[in-house]
This record gives C-alpha cells, sequence and structure tokens, in this order.
C-alpha cells in the first residue's frame, strides 16, 4: 500500500472501485427511464445522509427535498442565496474562512450584506452575531466545517439566532455532511448545501442541496440565474429529473456513492470519521505540531480537515516541505490564500482505511525531518494507531 498514490487533499478525495466503475456503463438520454432510475437512487441516498447524519440516525427533518445539481458546490450556494434574497433583501454573512467569505461575496451581487468577520481560523463571538443579526433580516449565510482552516462552526447557535428574527438560514455543509454530525431541524437550517467530491466521496463536478419544506414559501425562482432557479429544479426532482441537461456519468457514480454511505450507516460513518481525525491530531501533536484553528466553547475542531501549522523553519521554504511530500506519492493541500505558506491540511473524508492515515502521519513527520525540522515520524504514527 506504501507505493500507491495516496490522495490526502480536502477534495477530491479518493473515490471507490464501484464509484468509478458506475461512469463506464454504457450511455443513455438524460429524459430516460433508465436516467430517471438513476437520479431516484441519488435521491434516496442523497435525503438519507442529508436527514440522517447523527450517530442515533434518527430523522433531523420533518419534511425536504434532495436536488442533484450539475455543478459544484459553488453553483448551491449561488442558488440558495438567489432565491431567497434579492437587493431589497439584507443578508448577514458569517466569515472565518475562505468559504464564508465567499458565500459573502455571493451575496453582495444580489442583496445588502452585513458581514461578521473574524480572522480566519478564529471562532465567531455568539454575542457579536446576536448584535448583527436583527428583525431586518431577511438571510444568515454560514460554513459548517470551514475547509480553509479545519474549524467546526457553531451551526445550532446561530439557527438559533436566525429563528429568533424570522429569517432565512442557508449553511454550507460541504465537508461535514456525509462525514460528521448534521441536524436540519433542530439547527433550524433552511438550504443545507454539500458536494459530491467531498465526505460524498463521488467524483467532482455536482452537487446537491437540501430544501427544507418549510423554505419552499420563501423561495423566489423568477429573481434567480435561469440556471439556478430552485423552484424549476424542485418541479423536475418531483420526476426524477433535472431541468436540463444532466451529466448522467456523474450521476451514476454518485448514486453508488450515497448507497455505500447507506450500506455502512451513519453511526459508523461519523465515529469512523472522528476517530480518524483524532487520529491524525494526535500523530501530528507527538511530532511537536501545533493545530491552526483556534477554538472558543462553541466551536470545535473539523472531524473531516485537519489544519496543522507549518513551522516556522518550515515556513522560509515551504515548497521544500510539500515537494517532500510528494515524493512519498502522497497528496496534501497547503493554505489558501493569505494561509499559502502557513498552513497544511489534511482530508480523512471519504472511504480512507486506517492504514493510510498512518502512512499520512509517517510521510508528513519524514518530509519534515527531510527540510530540517525535528520530528519523529515513529513517534507521530505510534500516537495515531493508539487513537485508531
Amino acid at each position: 500500500m506504501s507505493d500507491d498514490f495516496l490522495l490526502l487533499n480536502p477534495g477530491p478525495v479518493p473515490i471507490t472501485d464501484a464509484v468509478r466503475e458506475a461512469m463506464d456503463a454504457p450511455m443513455v438520454s438524460h429524459r430516460s427511464a433508465e436516467f430517471e432510475a438513476v437520479y431516484e437512487r441519488a435521491q434516496d441516498g442523497l435525503e438519507y445522509v442529508f436527514e440522517h447524519s447523527t450517530p442515533q440516525e434518527e430523522a433531523t427533518s420533518a419534511g425536504g427535498t434532495g436536488l442533484v445539481l450539475n455543478g459544484t458546490a459553488t453553483m448551491g450556494m449561488e442558488a440558495a442565496v438567489a432565491n431567497l434574497a434579492d437587493a431589497e433583501s439584507e443578508v448577514v454573512a458569517l466569515v472565518n474562512g475562505k468559504f464564508g467569505r465567499r458565500f459573502k461575496r455571493i451575496a453582495e451581487r444580489y442583496s445588502r450584506v452585513t458581514p461578521v468577520e473574524v480572522t480566519w481560523g478564529e471562532a465567531f463571538d455568539l454575542d457579536t452575531v446576536a448584535e448583527h443579526v436583527t428583525d431586518d433580516t431577511d438571510l444568515v449565510t454560514m460554513v459548517h466545517n470551514e475547509t480553509s482552516t479545519g474549524i467546526l462552526n457553531p451551526v445550532a447557535e446561530v439557527g438559533e439566532i436566525a429563528t429568533e428574527h424570522d429569517a432565512r438560514f442557508v449553511v454550507d455543509g460541504v465537508t461535514s455532511i456525509g462525514g460528521d454530525v448534521f441536524r436540519i431541524d433542530d439547527w433550524n437550517v433552511d438550504i443545507a448545501i454539500t458536494d459530491s467530491q467531498k465526505a460524498l466521496a463521488a467524483p467532482p463536478g455536482i452537487s446537491a442541496l437540501y430544501v427544507a419544506d418549510r423554505a419552499v414559501e420563501h423561495l423566489d425562482g423568477e429573481r434567480a440565474p435561469f440556471y439556478a432557479d430552485l423552484e424549476w429544479h424542485l418541479r423536475k426532482a418531483a420526476d426524477h429529473q433535472t431541468p436540463f441537461t444532466s451529466a448522467v456519468p456523474l450521476f451514476r457514480a454518485l448514486a453508488v456513492a450515497v448507497e455505500q454511505i447507506e450500506t455502512e450507516g451513519m453511526n459508523s460513518r461519523i465515529g469512523r470519521h472522528r476517530r480518524q481525525a483524532a487520529a491524525f491530531r494526535a500523530g501530528f501533536a507527538a511530532m511537536g505540531l501545533d493545530d491552526f484553528p483556534t477554538l472558543d466553547d462553541a466551536s470545535e475542531r473539523s472531524n473531516t480537515v485537519t489544519a496543522i501549522e507549518l513551522p516556522e523553519s518550515v515556513r522560509e521554504n515551504p515548497e521544500e516541505f510539500f515537494d517532500a511530500v510528494a515524493e512519498r506519492n502522497v497528496s496534501i493541500s497547503g493554505g489558501q490564500a493569505h494561509l499559502d505558506g502557513e498552513i497544511f491540511r489534511v482530508s480523512n473524508m471519504g472511504q480512507l482505511a486506517d492504514e493510510q492515515v498512518l502512512r499520512g502521519v509517517e510521510t508528513i513527520g519524514e518530509a519534515l525531518a527531510d527540510v530540517g525540522y525535528d520530528a519523529d515520524p515513529a513517534a507521530g504514527r505510534d500516537a495515531a494507531r493508539t487513537e485508531l
């Protein structure tokens, strides 16, 4: 296994042979009964994931619809905002990383935005959030698991604040849904967004939304981009179709991927992701490395993406470190935007085996030692193994 290519980036993540092979079937029309059967399988599996992402797998929504979109999660983010807000709407956008900032930038194209911004990787002060969300607020946007920084944000608390002011609440669950706990109704989420290439462990190119029934009356597809009219998508989904030509092979792959999740069960899947994330953290800590995000009582470390500060000595020439990792046939991610050269990130999303987590820890330790940092890869691996 150690010689095989190991993809530890936080998306796209590795896919199983069955998911990959699903794309090889003969092409069919996207308006055929064969495709409708594929869409139905994908939709049923997605709704299981959206509605049962807890260790007990209890239903977390009184009703809603899963939609598959012919575009990545950024399309889903834009669709949610554009269908719920217009030029007269006030959107409170929470930003503590790249994808919170993306939500804000999308909202700025459609509405009046009141940002709540903190340094990337730091936790939100809930009192400050409460001060910014008022009875004039129409929509609140938030990222649950901030992929760029490895912090798990307090969606439940913010959802309560939004509901107190009768504001809609849209949540990016791109790197949490399918790998960690997500509660639609308990967190007052009106629209949840995820991506195929993250914890769902399908190929990139399509994404998914969950539209809670209570949100439907607030949608206005006429003001949204033509391609992202959610009222139209909901009408077509009732017949297991999309409004436009569907990426048939990607839908097939997604159907298999979500069926694999349901076979594993969200109980087991959440437990596995949490155990592997703890192993990554323990292994890196044993080598003297520091977690990147700064937490408070309401925030937690991600259970799907681990962000670690690069040692000061390595920051002088971070490319050497990343090259040393790549030479071992392992792929990890650096920081985004101004965090480039400051941190590295690894993912345990999808179907990662425990041995691959151990290899990731050891590889990073060896690469750090190559560039002069006093790392003990064996100690890192042993600490990670203890967690596993």
